[in-house]
C-alpha cells in the first residue's frame, strides 16, 4: 500500500529531480495550485484584467494563428475592449459581461477549470456548444437581444477584418478605385473569396 507523501518530501524529491534548478517558492506555487496565465499584451480599460484575458483566449479561438496573425496578434482584444467601453450602451455592456461570466462558471462546471485554463480542446468544444445553443435561441426568437456569445464572435471578426492584415491578406482587397472586370473566371476573381471592400 502506498504511502502519501508529505509537502516538503514532495518538494525534496522534485528539487532532487530537477538539479535543483527551481526555487522552493516556484515549486510550492506549483504543489499549490498555481497555473500559468496567460499573457495581456494590453491594459484594459474596461475589463477587468481576468476578463480581459478570457476575452483574448475567446477571441484567439475564433480567429486562430493559421498562416496569417490570430486576433490576438492583431490587437482584437484591445479593439473589443475599446469598443465595449465607448461604442456600446449601458445595458448591452452588462449583457456582455453577464454572459462573459456565465460562459466561464459554464466552463468550470463542465471541465472543473475556468475556460482559460482548459485543454484547448474543452475550450473549443464549449464555445462550440454555447455557439449552438445561441443559434438555436436566436431562430427561435430573433427580436430577442444578441446572446453574448454571438456578439463576441461578432466583436472579434469585426476587430480582425478591419485590421490590414485582416482586410489584405485574408479577404480580396483592391484600393478604391479599382478597375472594372466584366466576365472573367472565378480564380481570376479570387477563387469565391469575400471582398474586403
Amino acid at each position: 500500500m502506498n504511502q502519501p507523501i508529505d509537502r516538503r518530501e514532495a518538494l525534496r524529491k522534485t528539487a532532487l529531480l530537477m538539479g535543483a534548478a527551481v526555487s522552493a517558492s516556484a515549486i510550492a506555487g506549483l504543489l499549490n495550485g498555481c497555473k500559468a496565465t496567460p499573457d495581456l499584451n494590453y491594459k484594459p480599460v474596461f475589463f477587468t484584467e481576468d476578463q480581459a484575458r478570457l476575452v483574448s483566449e475567446l477571441s484567439e479561438i475564433i480567429m486562430p494563428k493559421t498562416d496569417t496573425p490570430g486576433a490576438k496578434e492583431l490587437g482584437v482584444p484591445n479593439f473589443i475592449d475599446k469598443m465595449l467601453n465607448e461604442v456600446y450602451k449601458k445595458e448591452d455592456q452588462e449583457r456582455f459581461i453577464n454572459g462573459l461570466t456565465s460562459f466561464d462558471e459554464e466552463a468550470k462546471k463542465s471541465f472543473g477549470d475556468a475556460f482559460i485554463y482548459c485543454k484547448p480542446e474543452d475550450q473549443t468544444a464549449h464555445i462550440t456548444k454555447t455557439l449552438s445553443v445561441a443559434i438555436e435561441e436566436k431562430k427561435a426568437n430573433y427580436a430577442a437581444k444578441q446572446p453574448f456569445i454571438l456578439m463576441a464572435k461578432e466583436l472579434t471578426m469585426l476587430g480582425y477584418f478591419s485590421t490590414e492584415t485582416g482586410a489584405t491578406q485574408v479577404l480580396q482587397y483592391e484600393a478604391v478605385p479599382g478597375s472594372y472586370k466584366g466576365c472573367i473566371p472565378l480564380k481570376e476573381a479570387g477563387n469565391g473569396r469575400t471582398w474586403a471592400s
